[in-house]
């Protein structure tokens, strides 16, 4: 029978396995179009998840706590290269970096860096989480820091994301709920301010409160996602067959995905997609709850969280119920940096998971050696 490392490595081969095929179908229009290949996009996807493999590969088979020594020095690496997404010598669409043919989105790596330095930093600051000024503060400095790059960006959705696993590894790390409570109220004026400062963050607003008003203009995207999962009914209209991809819904192979999914194969193939997001959620909690120490519990709650809380950002913008943010479903959007991070979180999963075995292990006396 499969341990808790094996189960979530089946989940995490399914879901890469769903991504690629899907990458494959949802591309292929705009890949013969963009590059004359129909398949040049997928060959990019499989690449890029060759890379995520080792990333994997490497999270889980290195002891977790050499990152703990290491978490300062990547987050200030990674929020360089996120500060020089501002560079428009090398930046491209203001959110990726350009090298040659390599286009490198520096935010998607900070998550996992962030993840890091937090959960570190909550070790060793454990005694003396109850005063603000060591457990509260600081972290949401390193947070401002980050927001103020993603919004010049912009990326509201991905600032979104930073402060939602900020909130909980602070929460789940030991800070008194009370102070997040206070640090949630003082930043929803902001957050509205955030929202009605930029006129394409209010005109998305608007289209996602009235799809069908706006379905001409900045609602387009969102109407026609809703139409495509729509027109999949039960059964879907078959892989490959999808209508919307045909440059009828943009960044059909990316943000929206989903809806390519829902078309193709129906509510019963998205059912089976979504239980296996949530096997990988819950399966990576009780990853957390039997970690050997709380750095591991950390790593592992805060992996399974970014995994668990950007797919549901993402599904909440395709069906309409979330405004659109611009982020990608982990592994089955078209894009590298995503992918690699996101089998990079599940390394680091793995890892936790490994270290509690071989901690029970060890505990195990053999008959005769008592």
């Amino acid at each position: 029978m499969l341990g808790l490392e094996g189960r979530v490595l089946v989940v995490a081969a399914f879901l890469l396995l769903a991504g690629l095929v899907f990458v494959s179908t949802a591309s292929t229009p705009v890949s013969t179009r963009l590059y004359g290949d129909p398949w040049a996009m997928l060959r990019r996807q499989a690449t890029a998840a060759g890379l995520g493999l080792l990333a994997l590969l490497l999270f889980w088979r290195v002891d977790y706590h050499r990152w703990f020594g290491l978490d300062d020095l990547l987050l200030v690496g990674s929020f360089f290269l996120t500060l020089l997404t501002l560079v428009p010598q090398v930046s491209s669409g203001g959110r990726w970096l350009e090298a040659g043919p390599v286009n490198l989105q520096p935010s998607e790596f900070g998550k996992l860096a962030l993840l890091l330095y937090l959960s570190g930093s909550l070790v060793r600051r454990d005694r003396s989480l109850e005063d603000p000024r060591q457990g509260l503060f600081p972290h949401l400095l390193v947070l401002a820091a980050f927001g103020a790059v993603l919004l010049l960006q912009p990326d509201f959705g991905m600032l979104l994301v930073y402060a939602c696993l900020t909130l909980f590894l602070l929460w789940v790390g030991g800070v008194p709920t009370g102070h997040l409570l206070i640090t949630g109220l003082l930043a929803l004026p902001m957050s509205v301010v955030l929202l009605f400062s930029a006129r394409y963050r209010l005109e998305r607003f608007l289209a996602f409160l009235n799809p069908e008003a706006y379905r001409d203009t900045v609602g387009y995207q969102l109407y026609q996602a809703l139409l495509a999962i729509g027109s999949g009914g039960i059964f879907g209209r078959g892989l490959g067959a999808s209508r919307a991809k045909l440059f009828y819904l943009p960044s059909a192979h990316n943000d929206f995905v989903f809806a390519v999914v829902a078309e193709e194969v129906g509510f019963l193939g998205v059912s089976i997609l979504l239980a296996l997001y949530v096997s990988l959620v819950v399966l990576g909690f009780l990853v957390a709850k039997r970690a050997p120490d709380k750095l591991g519990a950390l790593y592992a709650f805060g992996a399974s969280f970014l995994l668990g809380f950007q797919a549901v950002l993402n599904l909440g913008v395709v069906v309409g119920v979330v405004p659109v943010t611009g982020l990608t479903l982990p592994f089955l959007s078209y894009g590298g940096s995503s992918v690699v991070v996101s089998l990079a979180l599940v390394g680091l999963i793995l890892g936790v998971a490994r270290a509690s075995r071989v901690s029970q292990t060890a505990l195990v006396v053999p008959e005769g050696l008592g």
